[in-house]
């Protein structure tokens, strides 16, 4: 036993050595000729010492030393090889996303991946939280590579952040959060690269509500007028500004971009 546990301790080291901070079940068998069980009480050794969690079954990563206090390394350090085994595309979007693109205002308390496929269940253990939002398809010029310690990822570009912010407004904690975000992220944000981006997007209605907020809460008219000019060329209709359960009777909106302002928006900062 001490033995394998041994040749497991030099195999970390070398994962490391090689810049990698993660390893699956199915990678150890190949490389060591130890036994399942055997490799199950390894593995859980080093979970009692901290030296690795399991993020998903099958999927662990390595907490160096000086991660050790934190109990965790930064998911941007394993997401590329988590997708990876999950055998799925994806972005890192919303909050995390935008904090990339400078906008940081507030630091996000979990990790947002967009995929495809089926639905995943979102990821909660050993203070880890990855959340996973599920989309047919997206285009992928929008989707850009980000340097990290360990390589490249993923991520949604400024445009395509933004809109997402807006289509997810719940999930990232309500649409005062939303112009927040944006207020720091539109220096990243390119009009004409805006356009391209809502020409592609395959919800009228998140590109409605972004250019009325940019337009009426961040007075940011050369973005938002760009983004009309793309709307205009449109069949589009009223909306309300944030989503309820019953509409109103009266669904005349006074704005251009036919949304109903049911809600009175401020930015946090």
């Amino acid at each position: 036993m001490a033995k394998q546990y041994k040749y497991l301790e030099s195999f970390l080291d070398e994962q490391r050595a090689n810049g990698k901070y993660s390893f699956t079940t199915e990678g150890l068998h190949s490389q060591l000729d130890v036994s399942e069980n055997a490799l199950k009480k390894s593995l859980q050794r080093l979970k009692n010492q901290r030296a690795v969690v399991m993020i998903r079954r099958g999927f662990y990563v390595i907490v160096p030393p000086e991660y050790k206090v934190k109990g965790i390394i930064p998911t941007s350090f394993y997401v590329y090889d988590l997708m990876n085994f999950l055998n799925r595309d994806y972005y890192v979007g919303l909050l995390n996303a935008a904090a990339y693109h400078g906008a940081a205002y507030q630091q996000p308390q979990n990790y947002s991946i967009v995929t495809e496929g089926i639905a995943l269940r979102p990821i909660r253990r050993d203070q880890v939280e990855i959340n996973f939002y599920i989309k047919k398809t997206w285009n992928k010029k929008d989707v850009i590579k980000k340097k990290v310690d360990t390589g490249y990822i993923n991520v949604s570009s400024p445009e395509l952040t933004a809109l997402d912010l807006v289509s997810y407004y719940n999930e990232v904690g309500g649409l005062n959060r939303v112009v927040t975000v944006i207020e720091e992220l539109k220096e990243a944000i390119q009009a004409d690269k805006l356009v391209k981006t809502a020409i592609q997007y395959n919800e009228t209605s998140a590109v409605q509500r972004l250019g009325y907020l940019l337009e009426h809460v961040l007075e940011e008219n050369e973005i938002s007028d760009a983004l009309y000019n793309y709307l205009g060329q449109i069949e589009f209709y009223p909306i309300l500004l944030r989503i309820q359960r019953k509409k109103p009777e009266n669904m005349i909106t006074g704005n251009r971009w036919k949304v109903v302002p049911n809600v009175e928006i401020e930015a946090d900062i």
